[in-house]
């Protein structure tokens, strides 16, 4: 009897407490309704911690508990918080390291390098090379670095050889002409003159084959046999000679070269970069010396086409060589004696050098 009758007092007390909080609770919710009402459908912006003392209490009650007395927010809404509270809980991406670090910058650049030098090296044969030289490269890797520069799979790269591969393969064979032109001021006025000129492509020594004011075949064709003598032509060790398309280069012109053994590389029409280094010498030739100088007559332009190339073989540098002179010796490397100045033109040429002891 005392049994049952301390658990009706339970019971009552419990109940007594369950509606004490039933109140509490309908007041909190009926509180929710009016703060909400006051923000005139403005949008609750809450913080985040905040939202996690919401998500934390309404995991606690579950989504059935919610639907009742969840007033700021849907029970989604808190439900959803609280996941992403636990996963915020377990989150090791701050403590992890960067991963694996990207290929170094010099050593993706020699990976770009081999593969533009050597058209026909897919990625086994880089990384072979690679691994000749202490490093350890991946295919994917090498073709991850391949893709960031541009640059095709082998067999796309091997069916194209550029022009530079090309004439680097074939230097000490190959030669280029072509002419440039001055004005000449003369007895008669103005007069045209054109400068027939050769160039060895290894070396960058120039010739002047010829300067007339008029070109015509039967001249074309003495600088032919001059250029290939046997013992002093500027291109008896030649085998192929680069020149564009102008008329005064003659089918006889070819014939006499050919008959010395020597072949002639036709350039393609309007294609003045195959012969790059031809055209740079007209450009530096024109700047400068020609374009500062007025020509008196052809034994005047005769003088300054003859000093401005002993100029371009003894005194000028020439960045395509390095930065060094095309006839250079030890001697314009002296670090003692006085520093002298020699001049060509009236100074329109200068070159430093310095005296010897």
């Amino acid at each position: 009897m005392n049994a049952v009758l301390f658990r009706f007092c339970v019971l009552a007390v419990a109940g007594w407490i369950h509606r004490g909080q039933q109140h509490v609770i309908e007041y909190l919710v009926a509180e929710n309704r009016v703060l909400r009402e006051q923000l005139d459908g403005g949008r609750l912006r809450l913080t985040d911690d905040q939202r996690r003392r919401l998500a934390v209490r309404a995991k606690a009650l579950g989504r059935s508990g919610l639907q009742g007395i969840a007033g700021i927010v849907t029970p989604d809404t808190l439900l959803g918080w609280y996941r992403k509270l636990v996963a915020a809980t377990y989150d090791g991406s701050e403590r992890r390291g960067p991963g694996r670090p990207r290929t170094r910058a010099p050593l993706a650049e020699l990976v770009a390098t081999m593969a533009s030098e050597n058209p026909t090296w897919g990625y086994t044969r880089i990384r072979g090379a690679l691994w000749n030289l202490g490093h350890d490269l991946g295919r994917n890797t090498i073709r991850r670095i391949l893709a960031d520069a541009g640059l095709e799979p082998a067999p796309e790269r091997g069916k194209r050889t550029r022009w530079a591969t090309f004439l680097k393969a074939h230097w000490g064979a190959i030669a280029a002409t072509d002419f440039f032109t001055v004005e000449v001021v003369t007895n008669v006025g103005l007069v045209r003159y054109f400068v027939l000129f050769v160039m060895d492509l290894k070396t960058r020594r120039v010739h002047i084959a010829g300067i007339a004011h008029q070109m015509y075949g039967t001249l074309m064709e003495q600088v032919a046999r001059s250029l290939t003598d046997p013992l002093d032509g500027f291109l008896r060790d030649t085998r192929y000679l680069i020149h564009d398309r102008d008329p005064l280069f003659t089918a006889r012109f070819a014939e006499i070269l050919k008959a010395a053994g020597m072949s002639t590389v036709k350039l393609p029409p309007r294609s003045r970069d195959l012969n790059a280094f031809a055209e740079r010498f007209v450009r530096s030739a024109k700047q400068e010396c020609l374009r500062k100088v007025i020509p008196l007559g052809e034994a005047h332009l005769r003088k300054i086409v003859a000093e401005y190339v002993e100029h371009y073989h003894r005194e000028r540098n020439h960045q395509g060589l390095g930065n060094e002179l095309i006839e250079s010796t030890n001697a314009h490397r002296r670090a003692v004696g006085a520093i002298r100045c020699r001049e060509r033109l009236g100074g329109t040429l200068r070159y430093y050098h310095r005296e010897a002891a």
